[in-house]
């Protein structure tokens, strides 16, 4: 199994090291080889190139005694987050004023490591390859949060937010704390010591507000949704729930049955379906998608404005088309649940092989690199499904 390949390379005790060199024998070595070309702003990373700095960030957390008192899984969660924290730097690293820069390098990071785990290291198609999967892209996208999460216009709201993670899969910000402690001192740099400074005070604010192991309680999702939404200023208390009805958002790749689990799960709600009305239409899905979507927004209003439950089935594989659609469903006083489904890789190829307008490989594998996994936070209620 090409994920044990890489565990293997990891210390099993206090006191051993990472075998590096078993580790550019695996299947992430196409990265790593990439990690160690792209290079860093000496003004913050003396130390080099990214493979450099990730090698410094993976020894720096296995030397933390925090580390060592996590369990097995979390112990190779979070070192896995770790080596792969950076990959994003290898499309974001750019001169910007003279300078090496990496901006959203985290987020770009998160959906590059999904692509690689995905289809490299297979980690797809179970509940606890999924929740392996998920828990290091949740790390590798909120890796560069803790330094800088004193400092957001609302502290409180993003440090729930980010904490929500941990509804689905392993994931604290306390680890995620430990993870940035390892990165900063895994550097060469003037910065490290105000970095340690900050990623304490974000540890410190994640207990006071009792989210630091686990995501914050609320006392209902309806209250929880209106926070998040910004409809109130605090997390406490109980708001009354005034939604008429519940939106089903599907989400998930082509090939991964989502006709089937309409059939099975909501046979009586009508559905608004993009891949129909393509074909009503007579449009590609690899072509200009304007018209299709004006036309499924036109359905749903109809069914909005008469308080009809629907379910609307599409990929929706990023969060800003999700939210998008999301506010237009809840600015018509319905709550949304999404749904997301997942397949094993080459049972979800087979699928689309066997569909009536099969989409192209190419096209499945273009969506994979751009895919962005609904987060908690997102919606009413997210679901994720392995079919």
């Amino acid at each position: 199994m090409k994920l044990q390949a890489i565990l293997n390379t990891f210390p099993k005790s206090r006191g051993d090291l990472i075998d590096w060199l078993s580790l550019e024998k695996t299947a992430l070595a196409p990265a790593l080889i990439k990690m160690a070309n792209t290079m860093q702003n000496p003004e913050y990373h003396g130390e080099g190139d990214v493979y450099t700095h990730t090698k410094m960030v993976c020894e720096a957390l296995i030397n933390e005694d925090e580390y060592w008192m996590l369990d097995k899984t979390e112990r190779d969660i979070l070192l896995l987050s770790c080596v792969l924290h950076d990959i994003g730097k290898i499309k974001c690293t750019r001169l910007i004023d003279g300078k090496l820069s990496s901006p959203r390098h985290a987020k770009t990071g998160a959906i590059m490591a999904r692509e690689l785990l995905w289809r490299e290291i297979l980690l797809c198609g179970t509940e606890e390859k999924q929740k392996i999967r998920e828990s290091v892209c949740a790390y590798i996208k909120y890796h560069s949060y803790p330094p800088f999460a004193i400092g957001n216009i609302n502290p409180n709201l993003k440090m729930i937010r980010v904490a929500s993670n941990g509804k689905n899969v392993p994931f604290s910000i306390k680890n995620l704390c430990l993870l940035e402690k390892a990165d900063a001192l895994g550097r060469i740099g003037e910065t490290t010591q105000d970095y340690l400074e900050r990623i304490e005070c974000c540890k410190m604010l994640s207990e006071e507000l009792g989210c630091d192991s686990l995501p914050y309680k609320f006392s209902d999702l309806y209250t929880e949704r209106a926070y998040y939404k910004g409809q109130v200023s605090y997390p406490e208390g109980e708001l009354f729930n005034d939604t008429w009805g519940e939106i089903i958002m599907l989400s998930g790749l082509p090939g991964t049955g989502k006709d089937t689990y309409i059939k099975r799960n909501y046979p009586s709600l009508p559905v608004i379906t993009l891949d129909d009305i393509r074909q009503e239409m007579k449009v590609s899905p690899t072509g200009n998608q304007g018209e299709v979507i004006a036309e499924a927004n036109k359905r749903a209003r109809e069914y909005l404005r008469r308080k009809q439950p629907f379910i609307w089935n599409a990929t929706n594989i990023t969060e800003q088309l999700r939210s998008t659609l999301i506010s237009l469903f809840e600015d018509y006083g319905a709550r949304v649940k999404i749904v997301f489904l997942e397949a094993e890789w080459n049972e979800q190829l087979k699928r689309n092989s066997s569909r009536r307008a099969e989409v192209p490989r190419q096209a499945i594998e273009k969506m994979l690199s751009r895919l962005e996994i609904p987060e908690p936070h997102e919606a009413y209620m997210v679901e994720w499904k392995i079919v």
